[in-house]
């Protein structure tokens, strides 16, 4: 992979399987991923449009994929210092023309799994990010939960989490749950009612607040991770 001014990235320990066989699966499909996603990815702009940022926020995209939402980030926020993560190296491939292609300069790249994802050791960033966020990406991580933590441990006191994902679809037939489920889990997505479970245990931790809003009739949800 090869750097520039615009676009940093480097190789952190990860799992070879995993990395592997999200390469296998973006091989292709990484070159059409933004324009067959936009058809059922629902609530991802909302989200971007609606996240709390400051100039000079360091911001996190945890799953960043093909540098999408990144895009419309620097847009949305030009003074805030955008950061990208992602287990395969061929997706941040893609991001990296991406970003060049548009002149972006100045987002941070690194292929690292997400629960072992740590400001320092992955980004070399002595402060914690401000922002962190998950676009459709916990519902493809099977360590889902550690991601979360290791969110947590990298962000800063007054920082927020924000999360756009698949819910369990409970406003729709049972048809269209089920035709839904099987073609999402060509792509290794999965619906994590444990998800839910987990975010209402850290609501309840003192220091914290979760906030949970449904999208099309709980087709998928926004939440937001703040402290009180």
């Amino acid at each position: 992979m090869t750097t520039d001014s615009a676009v940093t990235t480097s190789t952190v320990d990860h799992s070879a399987d995993h990395a592997r066989s999200m390469d296998r699966m973006y091989r292709f499909t990484r070159h059409v991923y933004d324009a067959s996603r936009r058809y059922y990815l629902f609530g991802r702009d909302t989200l971007l449009s609606r996240m709390t940022i400051r100039a000079g926020d360091r911001v996190l995209e945890m799953g960043c994929g093909t540098a999408r939402n990144l895009i419309k980030l620097q847009r949305l926020h030009p003074h805030a210092k955008l950061f990208g993560l992602d287990a395969s190296q061929l997706m941040l491939d893609t991001a990296a023309l991406s970003l060049h292609r548009r002149g972006i300069q100045g987002v941070t790249l690194r292929q690292c799994l997400a629960e072992r994802m740590d400001h320092q050791a992955t980004f070399a960033c002595k402060e914690k990010f401000d922002v962190i966020f998950f676009s459709y990406a916990l519902s493809m991580m099977p360590t889902w939960k550690e991601a979360i933590d290791a969110a947590l441990a990298s962000l800063q006191p007054d920082g927020r989490i924000y999360i756009v994902d698949f819910w369990d679809q409970a406003g729709y037939p049972r048809w269209f749950q089920w035709v839904l489920r099987r073609w999402l889990a060509m792509f290794h997505v999965h619906h994590r009612p444990q998800l839910h479970e987990h975010l209402a245990i850290l609501s309840q931790r003192s220091e914290l607040t979760v906030q949970i809003e449904p999208i099309g009739r709980r087709y998928a949800f926004i939440g937001v991770i703040e402290p009180k």
